[in-house]
């Protein structure tokens, strides 16, 4: 037995969230995330790992309410936000580094987003939503619309909900954290340009530069990055390329150079295109760094001496890192293998780098890898808080070609005891995006679930996927029912002309534009038992003028691409039993996407609702959850419903629901 085997230890088990480093490298601080009492929530709790891998981890933080955004100072004292109590906005407080008690350092009526500190300067700032013009306002405002049960937002501009929360009244700026706690408004009077802004602050804790959100023509925005002086709250214009989106910028350690992402904004026939680029403060001059290079970068770090970058890429299923010396045309692997890479965090010496590293064989944990001498890339794991969790099975590479030939490939994860005597059901599950990859561990999508219940799982990256190069991409541009659905039926195919695959018994499922493929494959094949669609796309027509992103799928969403494209089109072509998943508060894929395939299935398909109104199709809705199903127990249901519903169709062995559903 594993912790996979139940899903209330699986929930039980502890993850790590962030890795961050002290500006002298001495230290390293892992957030971990843990169920807490009443199994209801996740909360934060902070632990010191030794970066020599010789001490066990040591807990730091015991708050009830739980602790993130951990940040050094200069000093080498540990900043995070939590609240007092449960329910309280979160306050910025302090551990100092000579050891005792943390205190709390600032707190407002409207809590604190995010903390950043100078790695050699005594400078700290906050994001924080304000009502009003500036801080001074916010407090009084918030009093006055709690006194007058007032909720109402009058917007002038779009978005006006984002993800899963509504947008406003209150709007993102950047406090100033002076050292008695006061907090100073750098960015009076701005309508939301901020929002998730990535920002990074100059060693000497003299300036930052962050992303800024422009409005454009027709409900349009675009990312600019801005300089913003951390004494007076100065602005200066850094980077304003109407072609695309400026993102993660990252201050060099002499403070003479930016690098950051620029996006290239898509059209209907052209899909974005990342390239790596660096800005001369002195010269205003930009260059593109390794035009040579076709990957994604996901995160990007300066050598402590300037003469390169530190990257992560998605890169034909795994995400390694990537090291980018001046001057090269693209950059070469440091690491191997399958793993993926996050939270990377360089030595000032220079010598190493300390990570996140996960893979399907095993959830993020703390590693330290060398990068240089005769072990660069040499990969050390360092004492986590707790030990990686035993697997259900055992995964591998599955590979074959599209109808076009172009190569595909994807992840097959399998229970132990599959074998030519005991072949096992096959289920194809899509990734989202669409652009993504089957790539690392993730908690919400986990396969190790239903492989501990006698399922294969197949992870495929069909086109449209990251990290195969740009015309990988291009293949299934403004073609989701063409290229992304032929290769995954391809790859299918494969799969189960295994011996140890069940090819009789198959079964369909994905999330958001997986969910969207969920319904298309509904639509035009008979070949699985069961479909499970996730916050999936229907009417597509219907989906981008309401979606909180329109503008950015009116790009490649023409009225023609919508037509040839839509899965609504095919509703009389489903012949198979369809679990519909949506929460009510998602505003990626809204709620009118569930609800009227919900409406069609039962009128419409191949297998519509009885004379006595029942049906084989069911519909699992959450009214409190975004795009994601993320609070504990409903997890839980959610992995319940979608097992009972494939063992009914897959398996042919009806099992009971949970009692709470009623």
């Amino acid at each position: 037995m594993t912790a996979f085997d139940d899903l209330d230890e699986y929930l039980a088990l502890p993850r790590a969230t962030a890795l961050v480093m002290s500006p002298d490298g001495t230290r390293l601080v892992l957030a971990q995330s843990v169920l807490d009492e009443k199994a209801t929530a996740f909360t934060g709790a902070l632990w010191e790992i030794d970066p020599a891998g010789h001490a066990t981890a040591r807990r730091l933080t015991h708050r009830v309410t739980g602790e993130s955004n951990p940040a050094f100072t200069v000093e080498g004292d540990l900043l995070f936000t939590a609240s007092r109590v449960d329910g309280e906005p979160a306050s910025l407080w302090r551990l100092p580094a000579a050891g005792g008690e943390a205190a709390p350092v600032a707190g407002r009526k409207g809590g604190i987003a995010t903390v950043h500190a100078a790695t050699g300067a005594d400078r700290i700032v906050a994001t924080a939503s304000v009502l009003g013009h500036q801080e001074s306002d916010d407090e009084r405002l918030r009093e006055a619309r709690d006194d007058a049960k007032v909720t109402a937002m009058l917007h002038t501009g779009f978005p006006v909900r984002y993800w899963d929360h509504d947008l406003g009244p209150d709007r993102p700026h950047l406090l100033s954290v002076g050292g008695n706690g006061e907090l100073v408004d750098l960015t009076p009077g701005i309508r939301g340009a901020l929002r998730d802004a990535q920002l990074d602050l100059a060693a000497t804790g003299s300036f930052a530069v962050s992303t800024w959100v422009v409005s454009g023509p027709r409900a349009s925005r675009r990312t600019t990055l801005v300089r913003i002086d951390l004494a007076t709250g100065l602005r200066t214009p850094l980077v304003d390329d109407p072609t695309g989106d400026a993102l993660h910028p990252v201050v060099s350690p002499d403070e003479t150079r930016l690098a950051y992402l620029h996006d290239a904004a898509s059209d209907p026939d052209t899909p974005p295109k990342a390239t790596l680029r660096v800005l001369d403060f002195a010269t205003g001059t930009t260059t593109v760094a390794a035009p040579g290079w076709d990957r994604l970068p996901t995160s990007i770090a300066w050598l402590p001496d300037g003469s390169g970058l530190v990257l992560t890429a998605d890169d034909h299923g795994r995400a390694p890192i990537f090291v980018l010396r001046s001057g090269a045309d693209r950059p070469d692997a440091l690491t191997g293998g399958d793993e993926a890479y996050t939270d990377v965090r360089v030595a000032p010496d220079g010598t190493s780098l300390y990570a996140l590293r996960a893979s399907y064989r095993m959830p993020p944990h703390p590693v330290r890898i060398s990068l240089t001498g005769p072990d660069a890339g040499t990969v050390t794991p360092l004492q986590a808080p707790t030990e990686l969790p035993e697997l259900p099975g055992r995964h591998t590479e599955i590979t074959t070609t599209g109808a076009d030939g172009t190569p595909l490939r994807g992840w097959l994860v399998l229970p132990h005891d599959a074998s030519d005597r005991s072949p096992v059901p096959l289920l194809l599950w899509i990734h989202g995006g669409p652009m993504g990859s089957w790539n690392t561990w993730s908690w919400r999508w986990n396969p190790w679930l239903l492989v501990a219940r006698g399922y294969a799982v197949l992870l495929p990256d069909p086109a449209l996927s990251t990290g195969y190069g740009e015309e990988f991409v291009r293949r299934g541009w403004g073609r989701w029912g063409a290229e992304p659905y032929t290769d995954l039926m391809a790859i299918t195919d494969e799969a189960v002309a295994r011996t140890d695959v069940d090819a009789d018994r198959t079964a369909v499922m994905g999330g958001s534009f997986g969910g969207y493929m969920a319904n298309w494959v509904a639509g035009h094949t008979d070949r699985f038992r069961a479909v499970v669609t996730h916050a999936g796309l229907w009417a597509l027509d219907q989906f981008t003028p309401t979606t909180d992103v329109a503008w950015y799928w009116q790009r490649e969403m023409t009225p023609e691409m919508a037509v040839e494209n839509s899965p609504h089109l095919f509703v009389a072509d489903i012949v198979t039993p369809m679990l519909v998943i949506h929460g009510d508060k998602d505003y990626r894929v809204p709620i009118g996407e569930a609800l009227r395939l919900w409406y069609e299935l039962l009128d419409e398909s191949g297998l519509p609702a009885e004379d006595d109104g029942t049906t084989v199709h069911r519909f699992l809705y959450f009214p409190s959850e975004g795009h994601w199903v993320l609070s504990p127990q409903h997890t839980k249901l959610w992995y319940r419903v979608v097992e009972a519903f494939l063992s009914e169709h897959v398996l042919g062995r009806p099992l009971e629901l949970p009692e709470i559903l009623g």
